[in-house]
C-alpha cells in the first residue's frame, strides 16, 4: 500500500489551490485514508466499470502500462520528477510533471488519473517505480539465465 499522510496531503492542497481536478484527486485520496493504491482503483473502477475476475488489476495493467513510456530511453519525465524532487512547493513543476504525464503516454487519462498517478510517482520515486512495475521474466515469455 502506498499513502500519503495528512500532512503530505495538505502540503500537495497548497501548491495547487486553484486547481479543481487537483484538488479533486486530493479529495478522493483522503476520503481513502491516504492510500494511493485504493484510490486509484476506485478511479479506473469509477471510469471504465466493473473488470472480470482477471489475475491482474486494472491498476496494474495501467501502471505497468504507463512504464513503457515513462521508464524507457526517453529521461525527460524522470528529469521532471527529480526537478520536482528538489522544489515539491512548486506549482509550476507539479502541474509540469501532470501535464507531461498526460502527453507522453499512449494512454488516454482522465486528469484525476493523471494526477493520482503523478503524486504516485513522487512519493515513491521514480526509480522505484519503474522497478516495481517491471515484467516478471514469465509474463513477457523470457526464461530467467540458467545457473
Amino acid at each position: 500500500m502506498t499513502q500519503l499522510s495528512t500532512a503530505e496531503i495538505e502540503q500537495y492542497r497548497e501548491v495547487l489551490p486553484n486547481d479543481a481536478s487537483f484538488q479533486s484527486a486530493l479529495t478522493q485520496i483522503e476520503q481513502h485514508n491516504g492510500d494511493i493504491d485504493s484510490c486509484l482503483d476506485e478511479i479506473l473502477l469509477d471510469k471504465f466499470g466493473a473488470t472480470r475476475d482477471y489475475q491482474k488489476s486494472l491498476r496494474e495493467v495501467t501502471l505497468k502500462r504507463l512504464r513503457k513510456e515513462l521508464c524507457g530511453a526517453d529521461d525527460s519525465f524522470r528529469t521532471k520528477v527529480q526537478e520536482y524532487k528538489k522544489n515539491p512547493a512548486s506549482a509550476p513543476l507539479l502541474t509540469a510533471l501532470i501535464v507531461s504525464l498526460l502527453a507522453m503516454t499512449g494512454v488516454p487519462l482522465d486528469p484525476n488519473i493523471a494526477t493520482v498517478i503523478v503524486l504516485y510517482i513522487v512519493h515513491v520515486g521514480i526509480d522505484i517505480f519503474c522497478e516495481y512495475t517491471e515484467p516478471d521474466a514469465d509474463a513477457s515469455g523470457n526464461q530467467p539465465p540458467k545457473n
